[in-house]
């Protein structure tokens, strides 16, 4: 469990201070330590997997988090995040309240980025390739980064910014509060608790990162481990197709995986042409088959099978 002290501004005997922005530093730090700002206050889901995923770069892996507002201590870190006006890689400040900040993902992608957003873009290929111990030049690596960006952190990027998933003219049948920025709003202190020290508005952040953390890392290692090989078997299945039958629109997966994630993304991306009319998939290590007959419009095969 990482401490967390604050620090204390010396003040003249017998006169009364000007108001200081809080600041909390965290413990063992020393001026020659790597520090990584972000504010003190309300935290966010950006913010907090802002901050740990700084952490899984190899600069910022024993970075010292300080919450602060202070202008004069926030210009002496070496990373900010949601915080400080700026944008500006070159310096590390990854802040997106700028009135003139229109920055996205890029890569087809158009929701303005968060602080997330900001670190995954320009430390993304880096993290992935340290999470999943390979090169940063791997295949997989570059392959993963958009994949990871559309799954996982475009939504963090959008909510925060206010971006709603759908248009409003229609209400909502039902209320979802169970969404990772949800939570992460719940793990600030509550207005009714008694303590409101710095101390425990730290350690409500630090398990904010913690629970936006763990969710990253599980959805690096879905997409690297089940989504990615799934998609390779597919594809190959779809290059052989021939071989299965002249026509080329049936399809023979030899080992089961789950083939509907991409199996109509590959299609155009292969440009196949005309569409598969029938998958069929070997059951375990058994000689039994399932035979799935796509028989629906792309459009609508797409919006289907994307959700099951």
């Amino acid at each position: 469990m990482i401490r967390l002290v604050r620090l204390w501004h010396c003040h003249k005997p017998f006169t009364f201070p000007k108001p200081q922005p809080r600041m909390v530093v965290e413990a063992s730090s020393s001026c020659f330590s790597t520090r990584v700002g972000t504010h003190n206050g309300t935290f966010h889901c950006d913010e907090a997997l802002a901050c740990f995923m700084l952490r899984l770069s190899k600069r910022f892996s024993a970075a010292h988090i300080v919450r602060t507002r202070d202008p004069n201590l926030l210009q002496s870190l070496h990373a900010l995040v949601d915080v400080g006006g700026a944008y500006d890689p070159t310096r590390h400040r990854f802040d997106h309240h700028q009135k003139d900040f229109h920055q996205v993902f890029g890569h087809g992608f158009h929701t303005k980025l968060s602080s997330a957003g900001l670190v995954y873009k320009h430390f993304g290929l880096e993290i992935i390739a340290n999470v999943l111990k390979l090169h940063e030049d791997h295949p997989h690596v570059h392959q993963l980064y958009p994949v990871i960006y559309r799954n996982f952190v475009e939504a963090i990027d959008a909510v925060d910014n206010g971006v709603n998933l759908y248009d409003l003219d229609v209400p909502p049948k039902y209320e979802i509060n169970t969404t990772l920025a949800s939570r992460i709003k719940r793990l600030n202190l509550n207005w009714m608790d008694s303590d409101q020290s710095s101390d425990r508005e730290n350690e409500a952040f630090h398990r904010a990162m913690a629970l936006a953390g763990a969710e990253f890392l599980e959805n690096v290692n879905y997409y690297a481990k089940s989504w990615l090989p799934a998609r390779s078997i597919v594809m190959d299945s779809l290059a052989a197709r021939e071989s299965v039958d002249s026509s080329g629109e049936i399809v023979k997966l030899n080992r089961s995986c789950p083939w509907k994630l991409h199996i109509h993304e590959l299609e155009e991306e292969m440009k196949i042409s005309p569409s598969i009319k029938m998958i069929g998939v070997r059951i375990g290590d058994c000689r039994q088959w399932q035979f799935h007959l796509l028989n629906l419009r792309a459009e609508n095969r797409y919006h289907i099978f994307g959700g099951v």
